[in-house]
This record gives structure tokens, sequence and C-alpha cells, in this order.
């Protein structure tokens, strides 16, 4: 055997022959191994397509990855807004601004692009019940999920709970660790439930540890000079509004109660008076 002979014996063969085997059944069980699954559901379509309209090879397969890039980013999303435990699903699209014709709404769409976020800066909104302060909250959550950043809902007496409950089974650090990591943290309805001393200093740890590392969303219906009548200490008070209010968009969202306004319009047009 010549020396050419032996190098060609001893390199392995790039082209895999099966011509025994349905390619198309050899592709599907390919592109499955791979992962590819909306490759897998688009090929032969788009394929067609492509031969109908005098589509060139090298852009019949951009659609394809640009087809299972979409899908994968929906699917990404979808996780993140999962994980983030939302109460509802909330955009600032359906946000009525009409109805607090206060509220920077400039400032409210600048927040929507999540610059914030990756600035490590936070959001506090303050204002009576009813205003939308959570659907505001859910709506900037929503957008930082579509960034395909990390993000958590929890009203102040659940995570408060949450808290205790992992003291008390040893697994604190555990969760800290995890609410630390998020990119974007919501605190919603702080000051409608009265904390006890040990609440209001797990509560303080969660923000301290975040602080300048990763961006916290509070809403209140309590304006800060109050906020000591929910923490019980001046002193604890004015430290953890030192650290939540350093790098902070404030957004005052006062007028009366628009859930009590639509409650009033549909018993005016159920009456129909």
């Amino acid at each position: 055997m010549s020396e050419q002979e032996a190098r060609k014996a001893d390199r392995p063969d790039r082209e895999p022959k099966h011509e025994a085997a349905d390619p198309k059944v050899l592709l599907g069980h390919h592109l499955k191994k791979l992962k590819l699954p909306t490759i897998l559901a688009e090929y032969d379509k788009q394929a067609r397509q492509c031969a109908e309209q005098g589509v060139d090879h090298p852009r019949y397969l951009l659609r394809l990855v640009e087809l299972e890039l979409i899908e994968r980013q929906r699917k990404m999303v979808e996780r993140r807004i999962r994980a983030a435990k939302f109460p509802a699903t909330k955009s600032l699209d359906s946000f009525e601004f009409k109805a607090l014709p206060d509220l920077n709404k400039v400032l409210v769409l600048e927040l929507a692009r999540c610059e914030y976020v990756i600035r490590r800066e936070n959001v506090i909104a303050l204002g009576p019940s009813g205003t939308g302060k959570t659907h505001l909250a859910i709506g900037l959550g929503l957008a930082a999920c579509q960034k395909g950043m990390t993000v958590g809902f929890v009203t102040a007496a659940g995570l408060v709970n949450q808290l205790a409950e992992a003291r008390d089974e040893k697994r604190l650090l555990r969760l800290q660790t995890s609410l630390a990591k998020l990119q974007l943290l919501i605190i919603d309805e702080l000051g409608y439930v009265p904390l006890s001393q040990t609440g209001a200093e797990l509560l303080f740890e969660v923000i301290s540890q975040r602080y300048e590392r990763g961006s916290t969303i509070v809403t209140s219906n309590l304006a800060f000079e109050d906020w000591t009548s929910i923490f019980g200490s001046e002193r604890l008070t004015g430290a953890l509004l030192d650290r939540l209010t350093h790098h902070v968009h404030i957004l005052e969202m006062n007028g009366d109660s628009y859930r009590l306004k639509q409650s009033k319009a549909r018993k005016t047009r159920s009456t129909g008076n």
C-alpha cells in the first residue's frame, strides 16, 4: 500500500453514507438530536416556498435559522415570565395613562427600555390604592422579561413570610442569594401590612444585598415620611431609604382609584342610569 493510500485509509470518512435510509427520517433524527425543533417543523414548507419564489440556498437556510431563533426567543421570554411569578399579565400598552394626568408618561416609557436595569437603578411608585401601581410594576417587569432579564415579583408581606420561613428551615442564605442574583426584583404593596421588627430587618437585608448589584421596583401607598410606621424604626427606615433612593426614579401616582371608577361605571351601565 502506498503512503497516499495509507493516509486515505486512516482518515475518517467525512460524509457518512446512508443510501439505504430515508433522508427525511435521518434529517428528522439529526435535527431532534441537535435540538432544532423549529427547523424540523419548517424546513419542508420553507423549501417549497423558496422553490416557488426562486430563493437560493443561503437565503433558504437563513430563513430556517431565523425562524429557529425567533421561536427560541419566544420560549425564553415565556420562561422568564413564568419564573417571575406575576399575579397577572398586564402590559404597559393597556395602562390607563389618561386616568393619571400627573404621572410622567415619558419617564415610564423610558423605563420600559430597561436601561435602568442595566445601570442597576431603582424605581419607586407612590400613590393611593387603585391608581395602577401594581399594573405599572408588572408592565415594567414584562418589558424586562422581553429583554431577556431575570425578574421576580412578590408582595412585601409575601416576601417577609418567605424569608421568615426560610430562616426557620435554615435555608435563608440560599433564598437571599437567589434574590440578590435577580436583575430586577419587584416588591409590591409595601405599607399595606405593618411589619414586625424581625420582618423589617429581613426585608432590609434583601434590599441592602441588592444595593448597586441589581434593580428593585417598590410600590407603596405611603409617602416616604410615613415609612417609619412600616419598619417601626427611624434608623432602619433611614438606612433603607438611603439605599433605595441613591439611584432612583420616583413615579408619583396620585389620583382617584380607577378601579373604583370602573366599578361605578359598570354599575351605571347595569342599572341603565
